[in-house]
């Protein structure tokens, strides 16, 4: 018989501490404490959560916001590392699922940078790490590109579990892919974004993108945002002097669930920090799904062919597999290069 879990989720919209990395994990694990605490098994943050998001490559020029590259590269992290083995203690420690947004510097490179989603189960281990494919507009000036190796739906306790990353959930064949690995709990993650054109409404446009994703397939998404903090706003004044106004127009941040219908569970948080909780059903997908199943009976993959290619991207390929590395002091040839050197 198909059983379907049903659990308490919780989406956090707030401000890290910012380019303060150590701070912000500190703030991070109370926030998971104090999801936990309300009974909830998953709880998602924000996009770039740790520690911040490049503001000023939307309101100063490339040349002034160079070194705030720099602060956010400093702060940035690698995965594995001290800073997410503490927020996965902090997962185990208080059995629940954890989605967060990191900016996770390369460990190959100290100038490349990822806008990386990591999912945690309730044990504790990192199930998978997300490099945003795409950076989204000015977001080029700061983040790499990213690869589909984990562009996959995790197995949980708690359903299908899979996530994206602000503009990613604009990107139809990435929504699909997730979908047709079976995903049934979607994690959308965003940043408050006040600086967008005055006519674009952000709040509005997560919500539409989060229903259409949950009316096509059929899914419950939480989608967690950040906002935009007075820290955040002081900092990037000597940027720009309409830095205040530009980043603190309204209706920029929105948190919260919506269901398989494409509808608002409960009250959203729009602008304003907080925990946000809904009771989340998977056996309220099983219904919707006979009218479209758009991974399965509603769809023609015999017309329609979406290839993905999951295989990571990295600098560069060495074909020595199996050839033992030579250590100098071992080879004999050494001996009369160390005599000549004498």
């Amino acid at each position: 018989m198909l059983e379907l879990p049903r659990f308490k989720a919780a989406t956090v919209q707030a401000s890290p501490v910012f380019l303060d990395t150590d701070a912000t994990v500190d703030k991070v694990c109370a926030l998971i404490a104090e999801a936990a605490g309300h009974g909830a098994r998953l709880v998602a943050f924000p996009e770039v959560f740790v520690a911040g998001y490049p503001y000023w490559s939307w309101i100063a020029n490339p040349i002034d916001g160079s070194p705030w590259f720099e602060k956010l590269a400093r702060s940035a992290i690698e995965i594995p590392g001290p800073e997410i083995r503490k927020i996965a203690n902090a997962a185990a420690r208080h059995r629940i699922h954890v989605v967060i947004g990191v900016n996770e510097r390369a460990s190959h490179s100290v100038g490349t940078i990822y806008n990386t989603l990591v999912t945690l189960g309730e044990d504790g281990r990192i199930l998978g790490r997300h490099r945003k494919l795409v950076p989204t507009w000015a977001e080029k000036l700061t983040w790499a590109p990213g690869d589909a190796s984990a562009l996959r739906v995790h197995p949980t306790a708690i359903g299908p579990l899979g996530s994206l990353a602000c503009g990613e959930n604009t990107n139809t064949l990435a929504r699909f892919a997730l979908l047709a690995q079976g995903e049934l709990v979607h994690v959308a993650s965003y940043i408050s974004l006040p600086v967008a054109p005055r006519d674009y409404d952000m709040a509005e446009a997560i919500k539409v993108r989060a229903a259409a994703h949950c009316f096509e397939g059929k899914l419950f998404t939480v989608v967690s945002c950040s906002t935009v903090s007075e820290e955040i706003i002081q900092a990037m004044e000597p940027l720009n002097p309409q830095a205040r106004e530009l980043l603190t127009r309204s209706n920029s941040a929105f948190s919260g669930f919506l269901g398989p219908d494409g509808r608002v569970i409960g009250e959203p948080l729009i602008d304003v920090e907080g925990i946000a909780y809904a009771e989340i059903d998977l056996g309220r997908c099983i219904q919707p799904r006979q009218m479209h199943d758009i991974t399965g009976h509603y769809n023609r993959f015999d017309v329609f062919d979406l290839r993905v290619n999951r295989r990571p991207l990295q600098a560069a390929r060495f074909d020595d597999a199996g050839v033992p590395p030579v250590h100098l002091e071992d080879d004999p040839a050494n001996d009369s290069q160390t005599e000549a050197f004498q």
